[in-house]
């Protein structure tokens, strides 16, 4: 397939996640829930690339600290929030929160990794969780004062933050790694951790597999095979051929995918605050994800001199 094509299913993929999240909330608590995503995905992964798991078994093992934090940061704790999230807030205004990840690993990225952002950059941030705050207030002053906000909000916003936290571990360590086989032992990686506190859940509350209709069985084959192994690895693919920067551009595309999906198949209500509101965050995620021009020329100079 053309990777613009690949991508687009990919993010679509990704919003299927949030859909089927809040169909499993109050069902399968947050933990048992990532840590089925985890080892579906790696069942369907695994047979694509084991012979390059077994071979870099010295590599995984020099690595391993990069590779546990990639794994908390992107497949543990942001898909524990994700489902966390989806039980005391809307599908549509978790997905419109998620949108803020660029502009936050862009920040996260000033400040750890030293990286200069230029004031269109700033700005584009600064507009950005003003937005966010627009959504998760519902635009009521009165709500922002008693800061009554949705905690659901609030922890798909921690949610983005692991995910920023996981991009920048990925940035920096992820050359170090073969794609699939390096996927796969974070996934490995992460039903490891998750292990103990789903078996927690299971005592606490019981085996709720027996409560699971056939459609719950599809969501569970969904969210294992599609936002966690096709999308992932159409989102590689893609990347290799158009690049990480034109890639990330689609992400903007997963609000609207999951608003969509939430309207039709989950009948919530998509207001003139959530389309606002948005609106805006876009904007500031565009504004704060834009490549200086001085930076482009750089780049284009340092370009024609390897040339």
């Amino acid at each position: 397939m053309h990777p613009y094509i690949l991508l687009i299913f990919a993010m679509l993929f990704f919003s299927g996640n949030f859909i089927v999240g809040k169909l499993f909330a109050g069902t399968i608590p947050p933990f048992t829930l990532a840590f089925l995503r985890s080892t579906m995905a790696l069942l369907v992964l695994m047979p694509l690339c084991y012979k390059h798991v077994f071979i870099n078994k010295p590599l995984w093992i020099k690595e391993w600290k990069p590779l546990v934090a990639i794994a908390t940061s992107g497949l543990v704790l942001f898909n524990v929030c994700l489902y966390l999230s989806v039980n005391y807030t809307t599908t549509v205004n978790a997905a419109i929160v998620d949108a803020l990840t660029p502009a936050v690993a862009a920040l996260l990225g000033f400040m750890i990794l030293k990286e200069r952002l230029s004031k269109v950059q700033w700005f584009g941030i600064l507009l950005s969780f003003i937005s966010i705050v627009f959504i998760i207030t519902q635009g009521s002053l009165s709500v922002l004062l008693s800061f009554s906000v949705n905690s659901g909000d609030l922890i798909m916003l921690l949610g983005i933050v692991f995910w920023a936290f996981y991009s920048i571990f990925i940035k920096v360590h992820g050359g170090k790694f073969p794609v699939l086989s390096g996927l796969v032992v974070t996934m490995i990686i992460s039903a490891l951790i998750l292990l103990p506190f789903a078996g927690y859940e299971f005592i606490q509350h019981g085996n709720f597999f027996e409560d699971l209709q056939w459609q719950g069985y599809l969501g569970l084959l969904y969210i294992g095979i599609f936002p966690s192994a096709l999308a992932l690895l159409f989102w590689y693919r893609a990347v290799d051929e158009v690049g990480p920067s034109k890639a990330s551009v689609f992400f903007n595309l997963v609000p609207v995918f999951t608003t969509t999906l939430a309207v039709v198949f989950l009948g919530e209500r998509f207001t003139f605050v959530h389309l606002f509101g948005a609106t805006f965050v876009l904007v500031g995620v565009y504004l704060s994800t834009k490549t200086p021009k001085s930076e482009l020329q750089s780049n284009r100079n340092r370009n024609e001199t390897v040339v």
